[in-house]
């Protein structure tokens, strides 16, 4: 089912999702389940999965480094499959200009079509830890706006090289993902929201957020939004703080601001599990805003750990 149609379908209520990362290649996707195993039972009607590009990893040969690409966590779309076919819910995953053509992409969404899988996020994705600035592939999208055109082409039976006419084209509900406190790379949110329109307008059927700490940066994000005429739903994506070294890496990751007073309290901690504890109370604080504010669905960033989401959900669902 389309993630549309799941909110269609909660007549106002919010929804309780969240997002995972594929396991390290060699590792078993027991791991995932462990942690997938204890929020089923809030009723996740869809679960986001997150793709990763290809990184340059360093060989020893012979006391000579030789420098190779790799995937450190494949599986997106297996990923997927074995979720749907386990917990029978709703599987999205990620797809990237970052790293694919646009043929490699084209199979990809073939394979997703063949699945069954209904849902796909549209992301142009990070630049390489070498790159300073993101660089599309040769023959890749350079942004996230191709990626949704070359989705919706596909669902109405334009591929890159013919025109397939069938009754069976895919029909992927497309996600994209805004940025309350804008992307790094905009000069300005005004910029930032004018593409965020122009993917909207190319296809996009629902927004999932950054993270974010301040509700109010978020409230302000959906109505200049819907002042320019973005009317599809938009989804926060919430990130409970877990160690103190979130203060410094968030912020530079993301670009996103900390609210003083969250400073403040994760400062006072005197262990990680202290800090823990302040960050599960203040997502619950914002989860409770949000969702007496009518938000469709909460999205909880889960980094691979249920066990602080949970926490979470338990107050709210």
């Amino acid at each position: 089912m389309k993630v549309t149609e799941h909110i269609a379908n909660a007549k106002g209520e919010t929804l309780f999702s969240f997002e995972i990362i594929p396991p390290i290649k060699g590792r078993s996707i027991q791991e995932l389940y462990d942690n997938i195993d204890p929020l089923m039972e809030f009723k996740p009607p869809f679960v986001d999965v997150t793709t990763s590009r290809e990184e340059y990893v360093y060989i020893d040969r012979d006391g000579l480094l030789d420098k190779k690409l790799t995937r450190m966590r494949p599986g997106t779309v297996g990923i997927c499959a074995s979720i749907m076919h386990k917990y029978d819910l709703d599987a999205i995953p990620h797809v990237l200009c970052g790293g694919f053509t646009r043929e490699e992409t084209e199979y990809l969404l073939v394979d997703c079509h063949y699945l069954g899988i209904d849902n796909v996020m549209a992301l142009r994705g990070d630049a390489m830890k070498e790159e300073k600035y993101f660089e599309p592939t040769p023959g890749g999208h350079q942004y996230a706006s191709d990626l949704v055109r070359q989705i919706r082409n596909l669902n109405s039976g334009q591929y890159l090289h013919e025109v397939i006419e069938t009754d069976s084209c895919s029909d992927f509900c497309i996600g994209v993902a805004g940025y309350p406190e804008k992307h790094m790379e905009a000069p300005s949110i005004k910029t930032d929201l004018k593409w965020l329109k122009k993917k909207v307008d190319l296809g996009a059927h629902y927004i999932v957020t950054q993270m974010f700490f301040d509700n109010r940066k978020f409230f302000d994000f959906v109505a200049a939004a819907r002042e320019i005429g973005i009317d599809v739903p938009i989804i926060p994506g919430i990130k409970p703080i877990a160690v103190k070294r979130h203060l410094q890496l968030l912020p530079q990751v993301f670009r996103i601001d900390l609210p003083q007073d969250l400073i403040d309290a994760v400062e006072k901690c005197r262990d990680n599990k202290a800090v823990r504890q302040v960050g599960i109370e203040w997502a619950i604080a914002q989860s409770n805003e949000l969702k007496k504010a009518g938000v469709p669905v909460l999205h909880y960033y889960s980094m691979g750990k249920s066990d602080n989401i949970r926490e979470i959900a338990r107050a709210l669902f």
